[in-house]
């Protein structure tokens, strides 16, 4: 299979939805996260949303992508060879309950790649009222899909400041609860049968079900804050990182924070997430706090 990337800036069908508090707090206990942020609907200012939820709002968008994409000829059997490669979420404003949402899409790069093709949709969404309120860049491999030219959208594609050294801040070991993965999915709706049927993760020659990437991510963001922001969510402005590798429900992750940078306005976070077997389940993993 090849896959051209003549697709790049090909956009999606708007996607329209409205927040509740269910859906806010389900996330929030979904990855084990108490802030009183994300309950206590009797603050002052109400809740908003864990930094991650964003995910599960695009997540009906991902799920049927093919519905979505306004690209006549698109090669829809490569859609069946995607893994969440990469993400990188940027937060302009909180959400919080009763917000509707418009979200727009559009594929803004196709790049060749060793394992295939790399195709990054980014998703803008914004308030009725026409403020922006995050942007997300879903990176997907295409696995075994060549991509049919040199590629084209690169510069598009958002930049992360590089770690110049790798150092060794501090740890945290995080168990994942074998019933983890189920948990996220019905508290989410974030649903793919690799995480919840044996007997599918088996026939896609996994050795189980394995917990979800974003869960991964959204557990180690919640450490993470936790440890240099005092739990204030509302100093993250970005997340980027790269999925490397699988985590066996029943298992740990070790969360290593592995440099921190004071920048003007902020400071910058790099993190490594490894799983049981000691290999990296997340890789090249940053967050930007503003001050």
């Amino acid at each position: 299979m090849t896959l051209t990337s003549d697709f790049v800036g090909a956009t999606l069908k708007e996607y329209i939805c409205t927040v509740t508090p269910r859906q806010i707090m389900n996330y929030a206990a979904a990855i084990g996260d108490a802030n009183p942020a994300y309950f206590n609907d009797e603050r002052s200012e109400g809740i908003i949303a864990p930094p991650l939820f964003p995910v599960a709002i695009t997540w009906p968008i991902v799920e049927n992508i093919a519905d979505y994409l306004q690209a006549e000829g698109f090669p829809q059997e490569v859609l069946f060879t995607q893994v969440h490669y990469s993400e990188h979420l940027s937060i302009h404003k909180p959400v919080t309950p009763g917000m509707q949402l418009k979200i727009q899409g559009v594929i803004a790069a196709i790049l060749p790649h060793r394992a295939g093709t790399y195709v990054i949709i980014r998703y803008d969404a914004k308030d009725a009222g026409g403020n922006n309120l995050f942007t997300e860049h879903i990176g997907a491999m295409m696995r075994g899909v060549a991509c049919a030219d040199a590629g084209k959208g690169g510069e598009a594609i958002p930049s992360v400041p590089l770690q110049t050294n790798d150092s060794f801040l501090w740890e945290s070991f995080i168990p994942i609860d074998p019933l983890a993965p189920f948990i996220y999915d019905g508290c989410t709706n974030i649903y793919f049968p690799i995480h919840t049927s044996v007997q599918f993760a088996h026939q896609v020659g996994l050795p189980g079900i394995i917990h979800q990437g974003t869960a991964t991510l959204a557990v180690s963001v919640h450490n993470i804050l936790n440890k240099e922001a005092g739990g204030d969510s509302q100093r993250l402005a970005t997340i980027y990182c790269r999925f490397s590798g699988m985590v066996i429900p029943g298992s740990a992750i070790r969360v290593r924070l592995t440099g921190k940078n004071k920048v003007s306005g902020g400071t910058d976070l790099f993190f490594t997430v490894y799983n049981a077997e000691e290999k990296r389940a997340i890789s090249d993993g940053y967050i930007r706090l503003k001050d």
